[in-house]
């Protein structure tokens, strides 16, 4: 039963992640790009995402395709893991809202783009990637295939690896001295430590 319960609570947390970014996607569409720096590095790591938090959670769900990763979940992990999700979805949401018109899912800069560092943008420059890390933790936790469990990380760990840096860099560009002050007196992905 903990089986497919932990695919009923890792698609249920998918879908919510889906819906939580919804209303967002649609201000962000109609909210003028001012500067674009999306690529094709970009949208390959998109796909990575894709693979590991999606395309092997399906997969390993719907068939035998890598069966002898299967593993049994105890009602603790469970849990846990539900718990970690939970937390994740409510990180996630919260750094759309603290962002506000500012947000969009590439490298992009919008017009009227403000510096935000408020909110959970206070002590970390990324909360969604620290929600979506939690979230790819969740994954690993309450999905019962190792392969499928830990695809989700290592798809958005190699986006993050990937694309932090570029992202820095446009913020940097975009507001100098004021994002250098903020990037000093904040961490990356976990508040206080890095």
């Amino acid at each position: 039963m903990n089986t497919w319960l932990g695919y009923l609570v890792y698609f249920g947390g998918f879908f919510v992640l889906i819906l939580l970014r919804a209303p967002h996607e649609k201000v962000s569409k109609a909210t003028p790009i001012r500067e674009n720096r999306m690529g094709f590095l970009e949208r390959l790591l998109f796909a990575s995402v894709g693979i590991g938090m999606l395309f092997f959670p399906i997969l390993t769900a719907s068939s035998n395709w890598l069966v002898e990763f299967d593993h049994s979940i105890p009602i603790w992990a469970l849990i846990t893991g539900t718990s970690v999700l939970a937390y994740s979805l409510w990180l996630f949401h919260r750094s759309h809202v603290d962002l506000g018109r500012n947000w969009s899912p590439t490298l992009q800069v919008r017009e009227g783009h403000t510096l935000v560092s408020h909110g959970v943008y206070q002590s970390i420059r990324h909360p969604m990637y620290t929600a979506i890390f939690l979230f790819s933790i969740g994954q690993l936790i309450v999905l019962p295939n190792w392969i499928s469990g830990i695809a989700g990380f290592v798809g958005f760990g190699l986006m993050f690896v990937l694309r932090v840096s570029s992202e820095e860099k446009m913020m940097r560009d975009q507001f100098g001295a004021q994002y250098l002050a903020y990037s000093q007196r904040t961490k990356r992905i976990v508040p206080g430590i890095w």
